[in-house]
């Protein structure tokens, strides 16, 4: 008799019962150091969490090995304390954790995780193999309509797609407020696994968050187009979701956020304080003149204490 999903993540929810704290997180992917961009997300998750006296945690998400940059982990980390903001270490998960990563949650020690959740969709039907290529789907719309739905592809060597049945085409959004996706775009099978072996985020980033007990999520704009389908899995799972934040997104021009990709500067971690007030600016804390002659942790402690979600622009992108 196949077991229900819900078996996996029995742990999760009796923890979840009881859990009484705020739990938030940063997860960056180590392609490279923290721009200012990034640096946002940092801050933004980070203040959300210790005002309301929680628990914050970094997780490398590094589960694309190939974009992956030597040492990017640890300029990463670095650049997280000369701005004054440290982990906590995660218990919920102390079995991830190992010390050469810092007491952080690193994805690819938990391949066999996410393959325990993925072999459990297939036991129950719901994945299947998919042989359409990127540029047939764009071909056909942009959007993946199911094309090798009923083909019954094998799972190896192929791309793995979630047979979609519980489209979600809203969300309540902590600072934009509802937030709709359209119907075609719930409705999708998108994929769990890619044609490489490679796990896909949609997947990993929500089996993170549920084993460590994250209570919301903050994070950047770029990503909330894509939340309606990560609260499909928790549903999926029988689980009730985390609260949702997006913060906007540090742009160029309209359309081009800072990004490891488009050769953001890094951040100066050797002069913090500058890009520091500039980003609490940014983030509604506008600050003055004798902060600025204060200790990076000194202003850190400032911002924690004046910080209001309220006060960040609900803006999905700001030129700077």
């Amino acid at each position: 008799m196949t077991a229900p999903l819900s078996s996996l993540f029995t742990p999760q929810k009796k923890f979840s019962q009881t859990n009484r704290l705020y739990r938030g997180r940063f997860a960056p992917s180590p392609s490279g150091p923290l721009h200012f961009g990034s640096l946002i997300a940092a801050l933004g998750s980070y203040l959300q969490a210790k005002s309301q006296q929680g628990l914050w945690f970094v997780r490398i998400e590094d589960i694309d090995k190939p974009r992956e940059q030597p040492g990017a982990v640890s300029q990463i980390l670095e650049g997280l304390q000369a701005f004054g903001m440290n982990w906590d270490k995660d218990e919920n998960t102390a079995s991830f954790l190992v010390q050469d990563d810092r007491d952080c949650l690193v994805q690819t020690r938990r391949l066999a995780r996410y393959q325990q959740v993925l072999d459990a969709l297939a036991q129950n039907d719901l994945v299947y193999g998919c042989r359409c290529s990127r540029k047939q789907i764009k071909q056909g719309g942009g959007l993946y309509q199911g094309t090798c739905r009923t083909l019954g592809l094998p799972l190896k060597d192929h791309a793995i797609r979630l047979k979609q049945a519980r489209r979600i085409t809203d969300f309540n959004d902590g600072l934009f407020g509802i937030v709709q996706s359209t119907a075609d775009f719930a409705s999708e099978d998108f994929i769990v696994k890619r044609r490489d072996g490679l796990f896909a985020y949609q997947l990993v980033v929500v089996l993170d968050d549920i084993d460590q007990g994250i209570t919301e999520v903050v994070r950047g704009a770029d990503i909330m187009t894509l939340t309606p389908r990560q609260l499909s899995l928790y549903q999926l799972f029988g689980l009730t979701p985390p609260a949702f934040v997006h913060l906007p997104l540090m742009v160029n021009k309209p359309g081009f956020k800072l990004s490891k990709q488009n050769h953001a500067t890094a951040i100066d971690i050797t002069e913090p304080k500058p890009e520091l007030l500039s980003a609490l600016a940014m983030l509604g804390l506008p600050t003055f003149d004798d902060l600025s002659d204060g200790s990076v942790s000194e202003i850190i402690d400032w911002a924690t204490n004046s910080w209001r979600l309220a006060n960040v622009p609900k803006q999905q992108e700001i030129i700077i």
